[in-house]
């Protein structure tokens, strides 16, 4: 039975590298996959999903004005599709996960997306508040804050390198934008001192 999973984590947990080895995954075994990637985080080139370790491939491209299962629905013209595959799922509107929903419901094909769970200022994402309403399953991609521990928060950094707690809640970046940390160094990186300080 088809699935909606949600794996999402903060920055440089290797999300990606996780999706493109899944997909290579089902490829190796004669199983053919389809890959989405949002077009408005262009970094690795335009309808690419790409890893910081150097792995990629090339994926179709969404906007939030896509309509994602009539794309699913216009790749299965051309044969048999085993998973969906979708990269910065952050990015889906409330009403592309539902679409994503009816992918698993209506043509049993299972989706997984891969994404961030909240922003620099710790709030969520709209794609990733749907997310974790509307999946079957959610798994958590782990990633460690300088202190070592999981973490689970991201800080913009300005120009100077020191954290922003304001701005638009999309800034498209890598390592010299943001930083993940556990939720203590994000709120010390914040303002909000520990309470034994």
């Amino acid at each position: 039975m088809a699935k909606l999973y949600f794996n999402y984590s903060t920055m440089n947990a290797g999300k990606s590298t996780v999706l493109l080895q899944a997909s290579h995954n089902y490829r190796e075994r004669g199983m053919e996959t389809y890959l989405l990637t949002a077009a408005i985080d262009g970094r690795a080139g335009r309808g690419r999903i790409a890893s910081r370790i150097g792995i990629g491939a090339e994926a179709d491209s969404f906007t939030a004005e896509d309509d994602v299962f009539s794309m699913i629905r216009i790749r299965l013209d051309k044969g048999p599709v085993a998973c969906v595959f979708v990269d910065e799922a952050q990015f889906l509107s409330e009403t592309q996960v539902w679409q994503l929903a009816r992918v698993v419901d209506d043509l049993d094909i299972p989706v997984l997306c891969y994404g961030l769970r909240v922003d620099f200022r710790g709030q969520l994402f709209p794609g990733s508040a749907a997310l974790l309403a509307l999946s079957d399953e959610m798994r958590e991609v782990r990633t460690i804050c300088r202190c070592g521990r999981k973490a689970t928060m991201v800080i913009r950094l300005d120009g100077d390198g020191r954290a922003v707690n304001e701005g638009a809640q999309v800034q498209i970046g890598g390592n010299e934008t943001y930083v993940s940390l556990c939720r203590r160094h994000w709120r010390e990186a914040m303002g909000d001192a520990p309470a034994d300080q």
